[in-house]
């Protein structure tokens, strides 16, 4: 069975890493599919191939796969063959390497690959007929090591403070000389300084270059390795072969050390700004409650929130965050739910009103009852998605992937021509060793590697920040094109709630017209039905009692009170009754309407009419003003009558608009603005936009709705605000500026940089610093991204 699997890597240093792994993953039978990500170091593998042959295939081609552990408790457990039968099952779990269980303390500790939740563990273990429980005196799990645990040479700084302390006294004597002062160390007391630099700290160089050798490829590695190889070893040569003459020899073995020290930082700097671009993801993670209060066996109990179950109720305190999806049944309160739906002022919430898990409980006691759990919650699924766009490579990347593999041959034949061209036709072997060093160094396809993913990691994490979900990297390129926009008008520009807003009798009064429209709608889920109902129970009337009560598919509802029949429904429904209509199939002032209607005695008669009006939603305005600011054409598509499409369009001063439009037929109008030469973006959330969502160039849909917009769509808008929309397209064009903006960099760095060191203009230390500057820019510069804000309404 096809499965996708989640793979963290390391010793990855540029974009021909990249390469060279994919192409190692997808040489193993089963493999379907395999995606590297540079900037989160992950690899994701669609196919049947175990993990066991993934992870080999990895190391052979020269990388390492980090593994985790963690240790949870396990309730249910009562003999030997409960411990093979956990065991079993977790090892049915693809990321699980190793999985070990104490009887005598019900403990449970793995070792694995990749992620592994306690969702997981706990559907595992649910299955195997245990549960899982929380660790008594420690956390449930634990991933690794915390850094405060590691020994200080195993920690990230350690070579950068090393390679550094060595690295000073050699270059300290290059400052002195601006003052003639003459601080030169004597050869050996270099060598000494240099030595560790060179293989202790600077080891990480050649061993990734070695892995590189065997898989018959290049990386920034090898050309560090070769470089700094180069200059040291040409400082040892000059040093042995002065032995026995007057004075000190010029050495460069400050080259070698400053150029290691200077690439080692450059990539710490670059690892904790990486980081950076996946604060989003991590502070979406960090909302997931690790417990959760529940009422079992009739006392309310404190357990894992991942073993909640639906239909469970949890009880949630002020300043707890909600642990599931669910309903709230008793109480209420207001909940902040700005990391996930982007909304800064608390959401009133009380009986009957949907609560997401991660959001939270601010001043009120509520008990929920569970809709969605675990990997179903909308927690977890924007979670999903957020993933899902940070590790996709955008279009453009195509190019770059193209570049990176033959970066590395290309540069070093560069280096090569630079010391034979020296070498030869200058004459002066040292310079020429000295220039190949350069260009060796300065070469940086790990810049190349990050532009993309940084930026992509950086615009998507802030998106999410503000409510907007972008499922891939192609949506970004997509929307920069968007020149139209087609909105759906019920529950996207308007609320979606219709309400009464007058109704007049023809016969009687109108307390007893608006009762007997209460009998035929007192069950209805028509929003035009719960409107009246809403004006009934408004005017403290009692419905009347009912029998053969049926809905006219498309026409309205029946049903017999007393000796009437009663019909309620379109003008088109009442004109087939054979009835006139004073107004003439009219809907008044833009408004939906419906009429009344009873038969007695074989004769039928009109007893009122009903208006409707669905509200603008608050921004809705605002949002066209902004997308036409934009210099995009906003269309808007509605399955409502003409005059109630004409009202919102001429307050929203819309370009054109559709009206009655069948759900089937707005795909076609959609088509139809494609053939004109306009790139197309859709805005729905129901299940009948879903056709015009996917036939789009850009779908986006409201979270609101329903599941089948969303699934059809490229940006999903946590909230149902229209003028969330442009913020959308901003960001995204945004996204996608940087993107250029870093490979240009990038580019830049190497077009330049590598000829004037080819030419002598560089030396190895500066060098070195501008290559480790380069990869720190275009991460930098995605993280500007992480400082937009949308505009306020």
């Amino acid at each position: 069975m096809s499965q996708i699997l989640q793979i963290q890597i390391t010793g990855m240093s540029c974009t021909s890493c990249v390469g060279r792994v994919e192409k190692a993953l997808k040489a193993v039978q089963g493999v379907m599919s395999a995606n590297v990500n540079l900037a989160t170091e992950m690899a994701s593998i669609e196919g049947t191939a175990s993990l066991a042959e993934l992870v080999e295939a990895v190391e052979g081609a020269g990388y390492k796969v980090p593994t985790k552990t963690a240790s949870y408790g396990v309730g249910g457990m009562s003999c030997a063959s409960c411990v093979s039968r956990v065991e079993n099952a977790m090892k049915s779990l693809p990321q699980i390497q190793h999985a070990q269980v104490n009887l005598a303390t019900e403990r449970l500790s793995v070792t694995y690959v990749g992620s592994l939740t306690e969702v997981e563990v706990s559907a595992s273990l649910i299955q195997a007929g245990y549960s899982l429980e929380a660790l008594q005196g420690e956390q449930a799990s634990a991933e690794g090591t915390s850094a405060s645990e590691q020994a200080f040479y195993h920690t990230d700084w350690f070579p950068v403070l090393g390679a550094s302390l060595l690295t000073l006294p050699l270059v300290l004597p290059m400052f002195g000389m601006l003052f003639n002062k003459e601080w030169m160390l004597p050869a050996v007391w270099q060598w000494l300084l240099a030595t560790p630099v060179q293989f202790y700290f600077g080891g990480r160089f050649y061993r990734a270059a070695w892995g590189a050798l065997k898989a018959k490829t290049g990386n920034m590695d090898l050309l560090v390795a070769i470089g700094t190889s180069a200059a040291y070893g040409l400082s040892v040569y000059l040093w042995w072969t002065h032995t026995g003459h007057h004075g000190e020899p010029h050495l460069y073995f400050e080259s070698s050390s400053a150029v290691l020290s200077l690439v080692l930082l450059g990539k710490y700097l670059e690892h904790r700004a990486k980081r950076r671009t996946t604060d989003a993801l991590r502070a979406l993670e960090d909302l997931k409650p690790s417990s959760a209060r529940v009422w079992r066996n009739d006392k309310w109990q404190q357990v894992l929130a991942s073993t909640v179950v639906t239909q469970e109720r949890v009880q949630i305190t002020p300043g707890e965050r909600v642990p599931v999806d669910g309903v709230i049944v008793s109480g209420a309160s207001h909940l902040d739910e700005a990391l996930i739906s982007g909304e800064s002022i608390p959401v009133s919430k009380t009986k009957g009103d949907k609560v997401t898990g991660g959001s939270v409980n601010l001043d009120g006691v509520i008990e929920v009852e569970a809709t969605s759990v675990g990997t179903e919650s909308t927690l977890a699924k924007i979670i999903r998605m957020v993933e899902q766009a940070q590790g996709a490579k955008a279009p453009v990347q195509a190019l770059v992937d193209k570049v990176s593999a033959v970066f590395v041959p290309v540069v070093l034949v560069i280096a090569l021509i630079t010391l034979l061209s020296w070498g030869l036709v200058v004459g002066d072997w040292q310079l020429g060793i000295l220039n190949a060093v350069a260009v060796l160094v300065i070469a940086c396809p790990c810049a190349l590697g990050l532009a993309t993913p940084a930026a992509i990691m950086a615009g998507t994490g802030t998106a999410a920040r503000f409510g907007i979900l972008v499922k891939d990297a192609t949506a970004l390129e997509q929307a920069k094109a968007i020149d139209m926009l087609v909105f759906d008008k019920t529950g996207t520009l308007t609320e979606g709630k219709p309400k009464l807003s007058q109704f007049s009798a023809f016969i009687g009064s109108e307390s007893a017209l608006m009762q007997q429209a209460f009998a035929l709608q007192q069950h209805s889920e028509h929003p035009l039905g719960k409107a009246i109902v809403e004006q009934a129970k408004a005017m403290e009337l009692e419905p009347l009692s009912i029998a053969d009560f049926s809905v006219v598919a498309g026409k309205g509802v029946q049903g017999r009170v007393e000796e009437s029949e009663l019909f309620m429904g379109s003008s088109l429904w009442m004109e087939q009754l054979g009835l006139s209509l004073p107004l003439n199939r009219i809907e008044v002032e833009g408004a939906s309407v419906s009429w009344l209607a009873r038969t007695v005695a074989g004769e039928t008669e009109l007893l009122g009419l009903f208006c409707f009006r669905d509200e603008l939603k608050p921004h809705a305005k605002r949002a066209v003003k902004q997308l036409k600011q934009m210099g995009i054409k906003v269309a808007m598509l509605t399955g409502d009558t003409q005059a109630s499409a004409e009202l919102v369009a001429n307050e929203l001063g819309l370009d054109l608009y559709y009206a009655q439009v069948l759900p089937d037929d707005k795909a076609k109008h959609v088509q139809a603005f494609q053939s004109q030469g306009y790139r197309v973006a859709m805005v729905g959330d129901g299940i009948n936009d879903a056709p015009a969502l996917a036939q789009a160039d850009l779908g986006i849909a409201m979270a609101t709705g329903t599941e089948v917009a969303v699934s059809a769509s490229a940006m999903t808008l946590m909230r149902g605000e229209p003028n969330l929309v442009a913020s959308a397209l901003t960001m995204a064009k945004l996204t996608y500026t940087k993107i250029k903006q870093n490979l240009f960099w990038a580019f830049i760095f190497n077009i330049v940089g590598i000829p004037l060191a080819a030419l002598g203009y560089l030396n190895p230390i500066i060098a070195g610093a501008a290559m480790a500057m380069s990869s720190l820019l275009v991460v930098s510069n995605a993280l500007l991204l992480q400082h937009w804000k949308p505009e306020e309404s």
